[in-house]
């Protein structure tokens, strides 16, 4: 079965751990988009906020940094209960030891691709990873279209990791609702990521609740 991740960019932010209980029956995972007005041009949240979400929810906590030097804020991370953190690819010139200061703060790691970046580019290191993020739009604003030509991506980061008999899921964040996580599923995914198709609707609880209906349902 695939896992949903209920993504908060798009929460109320006045009622966040309302917000995160009205999703917790659905989710598999508490997404944290984590952005520095750097790395990419909003700026966002941080340490702080999964600190204040860690005592109401045993979901997993994941944090994704959209941030330039990610490992500068694993510490706070860790400190604050963050069971795993995603870094992109591209803001980080050598993974490995980001990878592994993660790993001795005990929490799981990822790495995460932008729509231009060869998911390849994940492949020397996935021995190592827990999670591969497709990114399905431009990072940085929550609302956006999927871009399909993520799919291809999908299925070749998929194949890759059953060749090698790995277990690292391969997530997809960013336009996802119930038709376009379908499309992800079928292409591999194991994850996938939603934010405005679960906050901006009318119910959170029940888009959250079809959704993972969606990856339950996935083969």
């Amino acid at each position: 079965m695939a896992k949903l991740a209920a993504s908060i960019l798009s929460a109320d932010f006045a009622h966040l751990g309302d917000q995160v209980k009205l999703v917790e029956p659905y989710a598999d995972a508490i997404h944290v988009d984590v952005m520095d007005a750097h790395f990419v041009r909003p700026l966002t949240i941080g340490p702080v906020v999964v600190g204040s979400l860690r005592p109401l929810t045993a979901l997993t906590l994941h944090a994704h940094l959209m941030i330039e030097h990610p490992e500068r804020l694993f510490d706070d991370f860790a400190a604050t209960g963050t069971d795993m953190v995603t870094c992109h690819l591209e803001a980080v010139d050598v993974p490995e030891p980001v990878l592994r200061k993660a790993r001795e703060l005990g929490m799981r790691t990822g790495l995460a691709v932008n729509p231009d970046t060869p998911v390849e580019g994940v492949f020397p290191h996935l021995d190592e990873l827990d999670n591969v993020i497709v990114m399905s739009v431009r990072p940085g604003w929550a609302g956006q279209t999927f871009l399909p030509e993520s799919l291809p991506k999908i299925e070749t980061a998929r194949s890759e990791i059953e060749r090698r008999r790995l277990s690292v899921d391969v997530e997809v964040d960013g336009g996802i609702t119930v038709e376009t996580g379908a499309r992800c599923l079928d292409a591999g995914a194991t994850v996938i990521a939603a934010a405005s198709s679960i906050y901006k609707s009318e119910d959170p609880a029940a888009a959250a609740r079809a959704l993972a209906a969606l990856a339950k349902g996935a083969a």
